[in-house]
Formats: structure tokens, C-alpha cells, sequence
């Protein structure tokens, strides 16, 4: 049997929804951390807890500013979901990951300019372990509806809590 590839004729609204297509996390993410005048205004750090604000939505993606002094840092989470991708702008971050419900023993050094994407599974916790204060963007998409938040026993992840936008944060 032969097959025949017949090229794809794109109508406009094929053309349109092509050029409509969102852009991925970490594009995004680099291209916000890239305009300070965006989120500088924004920044602002908390000395009882990490600072957080969401700077952008739209109808695919989310964007949050987040400020880390030192110690300060995230419980395991999940995104709920939502795939995404950060940017450190100033300072450093730790991240360490879990898969499958166990921790791995990867740790990561996120320094300004680098970053890192994540699909909808991923579950992590990110900490500055540094003597400085660490800025970061996070960018998710589709936005967040829900976070789950774990513990780690052994070794092993056990759900603690299911938070909700406009609820918990």
C-alpha cells in the first residue's frame, strides 16, 4: 500500500488559531524576567514568610513574583496540574524533587538567569539556603486552581493539605 502525504492547507482560521497558540512557561518566564520595570515595582520581602504576588493572568497563563529571604522556602507541593516554569532574578534558590511519591536526593542550584520547566505531575520544594535575599518568577499554565502540599517521611511523600486559589492564597 503507498501512502501520499498531501500538504496541509491552512485556512485563516487555522493560520489564526496557529499564531494565538500560547507561548511555553519558561518563554514566558524569561520574557517577564527579562522587564524589570514589570516586576521591580512589585518586590517587596517579608521577614516572617515568603513574599508573593501574582503580577499577570490571562487565559494561559499565570504569573507570580516571589521573594525569598534567607531560610525561607516551600513545603513539597504539587502545582495542581498546572504545568509551569520559574526564573530566578536575584540571589539563588535550592530545589530539591520527589517522583512517584519518594524524594529524590537531586539538589539543584537555581542562580540568576536560570531556570527550569515542569510538566503537570511534578512536585518539589524550593528553598534560599544562600546568605542573600533570591527573587523568582513562576509562570503556570493553565492557571493555578489548586496546590497540594505534602510531607516527607522517610523519605516518603504523604498529602498534608489541598489548598485553593482565592481561598488559601
Amino acid at each position: 500500500m503507498t501512502v501520499l502525504a498531501r500538504p496541509h492547507r491552512s485556512t485563516p482560521s487555522t493560520a489564526r488559531s496557529l499564531d494565538r497558540r500560547p507561548a511555553p512557561p519558561l518563554a514566558t518566564a524569561l520574557r517577564l524576567a527579562a522587564d524589570d520595570a514589570l516586576w521591580r515595582p512589585a518586590l517587596d520581602f517579608d521577614p516572617e514568610r515568603r513574599y508573593y504576588r501574582r503580577l499577570l493572568a490571562d487565559e494561559h497563563h499565570e504569573a507570580w513574583l516571589l521573594s525569598w529571604l534567607p531560610g525561607q522556602g516551600t513545603d513539597w507541593h504539587d502545582h495542581g496540574g498546572s504545568a509551569g516554569a520559574f526564573v530566578v532574578v536575584q540571589g539563588s534558590l535550592v530545589e530539591r524533587t520527589a517522583r512517584h511519591g519518594v524524594v529524590r536526593g537531586l539538589r539543584r542550584v537555581h542562580r540568576p538567569g536560570g531556570g527550569d520547566e515542569f510538566g503537570a505531575q511534578y512536585v518539589h520544594r524550593v528553598t534560599n539556603e544562600g546568605p542573600d535575599p533570591a527573587v523568582s518568577l513562576h509562570v503556570y499554565a493553565p492557571r493555578l486552581t489548586t496546590q497540594r502540599d505534602y510531607v516527607a517521611d522517610d523519605g516518603i511523600l504523604r498529602l498534608l493539605r489541598t489548598r485553593a486559589a482565592g481561598a488559601d492564597w
